[in-house]
């Protein structure tokens, strides 16, 4: 074997074939995919209408270099995601992944300031137990401390603050109002610290999503946030690369919060998995900056605005709108969190369930009253994935360190096109998962 596999001592099962639901091996095997991989498969796998479209695209013209030439997909999908965004204006520059496109975030905020004649605005604040990367730049912003270990001594070393999350960190006499507000004073008083002429950008998702498996912050939280970047002009950028596309049940994460960043970065949904494909949207008056100061943006990479890649997220988020496939979000999205309640809120070593639209998250603990995680030499997380295969079951662990001092948890991204009998698959099979992995 000549690949360099992600896990170097991994041996994988050899997919075949995918369709709607399901992942095939070459056994022959069926995987119900609870998960979209890695929340990328949005509407499922060999959707006829974004197959359709990408062979036709391939067939007329499947890449022209951008520095040279646009493209329709590209112009189309650009107007169709700045007419989501929730101001007009909107500009949008495409890259291949969620790495690349919050690289390009980094990228615009300093040359931002830079424009503006404020160059020492250099500083990338985040939060801890974040994940927005895996380039040197992302993974220096990012909190995700077992990823962060592996390079640490060459990343940057930016501030970051706790995160919004209520179930480890609201103490007991607080009311999640006072402690959404308690949470994100914490970014006042770092930039106190810091000087606000030292920092250009705090990035933060929406939902957090594979570090700490789904949560959201307290209703309050990004209000208080964007009061904060506005009064010491900080960029706020939005890292929705697994929370956005419509799998919390709006198109943007944040619009369910109520605020409007600065800078958002999508990834993941937004292509379905059928092309590479990522987008960096920046509001108005960030672009007009490089205009007005005839400064430019410079930044690129090859498949930039790839016509096909484009042509392929094209068809998702027009399948997404015209099949109103964001009411099932919600709707399932509902019925998913009722259904892993009743059938696991009583379990000893299910600590939380929690999340929105087809994005929720099971937090597992080996003491349900204080909340600590299993012991490392356990291995509970990998034993999840593991045994989550042999079911037949595709779903996304992680987490799970006691010197993190965190849970080991379960991501669910089911597609859009999820229904409720694939729902109780999931419930009965997590049930045997849970039966052989957390017995006592």
């Amino acid at each position: 074997m000549a690949v360099f596999y992600r896990g170097v001592t991994n041996t994988y099962p050899m997919a075949v074939k995918a369709e709607g639901m399901y992942v095939f091996d070459k056994t022959g095997k069926q995987y119900l995919d609870m998960c979209g991989g890695a929340a990328v498969s949005c509407l499922g796998h060999s959707h006829p209408r974004v197959v359709e479209a990408l062979c036709q695209q391939i067939g007329t013209m499947a890449f022209a270099h951008t520095s040279f030439f646009s493209n329709e997909p590209q112009e189309q999908l650009a107007q169709a995601l700045a007419d989501k965004f929730g101001e007009p204006g909107a500009k949008v520059y495409f890259t291949s992944g969620g790495s690349e496109a919050n690289e390009a975030a980094l990228k615009l905020a300093w040359q931002y300031w830079r424009a503006k004649g404020q160059g020492t605005k250099k500083k990338i604040i985040s939060r801890m137990h974040s994940y927005h990367g895996n380039t040197l730049g992302t993974l220096s912003a990012s909190g995700n401390l077992p990823r962060r270990r592996v390079m640490d001594n060459v990343l940057i070393d930016w501030p970051r603050i706790p995160p919004c999350y209520a179930y480890r960190y609201r103490q007991d006499n607080e009311s999640l109002d006072y402690y959404a507000l308690r949470a994100a004073n914490t970014l006042e008083a770092i930039i106190q610290t810091e000087g606000a002429d030292t920092i250009a950008a705090f990035i933060v998702e929406p939902v957090v999503g594979a570090s700490l498996g789904v949560v959201s912050s307290e209703p309050g939280y990004f209000k208080r946030i964007r009061e904060i970047c506005d009064t010491h002009h900080i960029l706020l950028i939005a890292d929705e690369i697994m929370c956005g596309s419509g799998r919390t049940g709006t198109y943007f994460a944040h619009e369910q919060d109520g605020f409007l960043p600065d800078i958002v970065t999508i990834a993941k949904g937004i292509a379905g998995g059928y092309q590479p494909l990522a987008a960096t949207l920046a509001r108005a008056k960030i672009h007009q900056t490089f205009i007005e100061t005839g400064k430019g943006f410079d930044h690129g990479h090859t498949y930039v605005g790839h016509a096909s890649a484009c042509a392929a997220g094209l068809a998702v988020i027009n399948t997404i709108d015209d099949e109103d496939l964001l009411q099932n979000v919600n709707a399932m999205g509902a019925l998913l969190q009722e259904k892993l309640v009743s059938a696991f809120a009583d379990h000893p070593h299910i600590g939380d369930i929690r999340g929105r639209g087809l994005f929720r998250g099971i937090e597992i603990v080996a003491d349900k009253d204080s909340k600590a995680p299993f012991a490392d030499e356990m291995k509970i997380t990998g034993r999840l994935k593991q045994t989550a295969m042999k079911h037949g079951l595709m779903c996304y662990p992680g987490g799970g360190s006691v010197r993190d001092n965190l849970g080991s948890h379960i991501l669910l991204a089911p597609p859009y096109i999820v229904q409720p009998d694939h729902i109780d698959q999931l419930v009965d099979k997590l049930g045997q998962v849970f039966a052989e992995i957390l017995n006592d």
